[in-house]
């Protein structure tokens, strides 16, 4: 998209912009994505990502009922970039969401939660001796690609 200055940091910006047939693929019979859009930026001398920033619009109707609409916007701010087995990895940041609800009753104003959080990492490790699959819950495709069986997670392969 170009360039920016964020937090002192001169960024490339790269924009990700949902297609509708994979909005359409989101959605069902009460719940519509209408957009979804995710800009990256990242260091210009690192090449490593420095502020993301993620939105998206769903509109939700049940059959009868006006349409609810739900905006999530998500900023996240990504430092203390250190090497970890040869890996930079961020340890720390900052991530603040503001989720707006509008449409069913507008006499009642806009619905807004705000959430804000602040991490730290002091520690982290990589294939980790002892986690198996069931430690986490694979996406769908992952499930029907590869049988569970066959799966070895601490396989160098993983890294």
């Amino acid at each position: 998209m170009g360039e920016k200055h964020i937090s002192g940091v001169d960024c490339f910006v790269l924009k990700l912009s949902a297609e509708h047939g994979d909005l359409a693929e989101r959605s069902d019979t009460t719940a519509e994505m209408i957009k979804h859009v995710t800009l990256g930026y990242f260091s210009q001398r690192s090449g490593l990502l420095v502020f993301l920033e993620d939105s998206y619009l769903t509109r939700i109707q049940t059959p009868g009922s006006h349409p609810t609409y739900w905006e999530t916007s998500m900023c996240t701010k990504v430092e203390d970039y250190r090497p970890v087995d040869g890996m930079m990895i961020a340890h720390s940041g900052q991530s603040n969401v503001v989720i707006t609800r509008f449409g069913d009753n507008f006499r009642a104003g806009h619905g807004v939660t705000r959430m804000e959080e602040t991490y730290t990492i002091d520690d982290l490790a990589f294939n980790v001796a002892g986690l198996s699959i069931d430690s986490f819950i694979p996406p769908q495709e992952i499930q029907k690609e590869y049988p569970r069986q066959s799966l070895d997670w601490r396989s160098p392969l993983h890294r």
